[in-house]
């Protein structure tokens, strides 16, 4: 007596979760504008700064395939940030490995989020940002879960962030041979953990980071202030 077989359920795809402009625009219907979006890049790796963007976005002219900069492939993040800068307001700011030293990795990146909002060309009434922390902002502040995957102006401002700090990892690197920032931009990878051995620590790396300090022969060592710094694009 044969047995039938138990039929096999095949698991259901997911939606595809893509950030919609629905927060900004609900703002804008209630007369809240301008509105801006901010996120940072950066806070991993063991050398660099963590770069920081805010970006208010036109409604009128919304660059097509903006995502989380994660989900983008290298060509795709570099046109839309030209697209961007192109028809947006936007702002990046910068916390060196001084600071992140100084005040430790979160407190850096609130910091810098905080200054590339004040470095806007316009003063936004209503800032989203990616993650549980507000920041330190004259106006009123939203913070956003997954908000690159969720929220359009976030998403820009990760593309803004990513492409900014690539570009200066890349120009790290040619001032630095041989630490491949370049292909690792800073972070924990066997190429890097092995040029740390070699070389020693740069003066972009992160002293107060473990692998850095062992490097080093150090730990987390008093460090000066460093200026503020945002920048309009």
């Amino acid at each position: 007596m044969s047995r039938k077989a138990t039929p096999v359920r095949l698991p259901l795809k997911e939606d595809i979760i893509r950030p919609s402009f629905r927060r900004e625009r609900t703002a804008y219907k209630r007369g809240i504008w301008p509105v801006a979006g901010c996120d940072e890049a950066g806070r991993g790796p063991l050398a660099g700064p963590v770069v920081a963007a805010a970006v208010v976005l036109d409604p009128q002219r919304i660059p097509r395939g903006l995502n989380d900069s994660k989900k983008l492939t290298h060509q795709e993040r570099e046109k839309l940030y030209g697209r961007i800068c192109a028809t947006a307001e936007v702002a990046v700011a910068f916390a060196s490995p001084a600071r992140i030293d100084r005040d430790n990795i979160l407190q850096a990146s609130l910091w810098a989020l905080a200054q590339a909002v004040a470095a806007l060309p316009c003063r936004p009434r209503l800032v989203y940002v990616d993650g549980r922390d507000r920041i330190k902002v004259p106006c009123d502040c939203e913070p956003v879960i997954s908000g690159d995957a969720l929220v359009l102006s976030i998403a820009a401002a990760s593309i803004v962030a990513k492409v900014t700090r690539d570009r200066l990892m890349m120009q790290i690197g040619a001032a630095h041979p041989g630490y491949g920032f370049e292909r690792h931009m800073g972070y924990s990878v066997p190429e890097h953990f092995a040029a740390l051995q070699r070389l020693g620590p740069t003066i972009h790396h992160r002293r107060s980071f473990s692998p850095v300090a062992i490097a080093d022969g150090l730990r987390a060592p008093p460090v000066a202030d460093d200026p503020a710094l945002g920048l309009p694009l």
